[in-house]
């Protein structure tokens, strides 16, 4: 079965970095698009980065544009998400995401939480 599974989350001091992992399982990996996506205390869901299957096409909210970089490693079914410079508005619970025949999978998530 598919399974997603979230690592690398913390605590962190406005202005570090953290490196986010998601191990995914159960489906060709490489095939797919990835996505983040976040959710903070009382929000909705929120989008944050897309990577295409192959790596090559990437998009980011404009909330983490130029602070955040989503990679993936095929060979290893790994999608990553380097966050710098964070802020405290960065806080929150991170999930992969994979789209897999019209129905969405989602991982446990991590938690990442940014304050001095």
């Amino acid at each position: 079965q598919v399974q997603l599974v979230e690592s690398g989350g913390g605590l962190v001091q406005p202005g570090g970095s953290l490196r986010l992992s998601c191990a995914a399982s159960g489906f060709t990996f490489s095939s797919y698009v990835m996505r983040w996506y976040r959710q903070a205390p009382g929000k909705g869901r929120e989008w944050v980065a897309f990577i295409s299957g192959d790596g090559g096409t990437t998009s980011y909210a404009d909330s983490v544009k130029g602070r955040f970089t989503i990679s993936r490693d095929n060979a290893k079914n790994t999608v990553f998400l380097q966050m710098n410079s964070l802020k405290p508005e960065d806080t929150a619970a991170y999930y992969c995401n994979a789209l897999l025949s019209s129905r969405n999978y989602w991982g446990q998530g991590t938690q990442v939480t940014v304050s001095s």
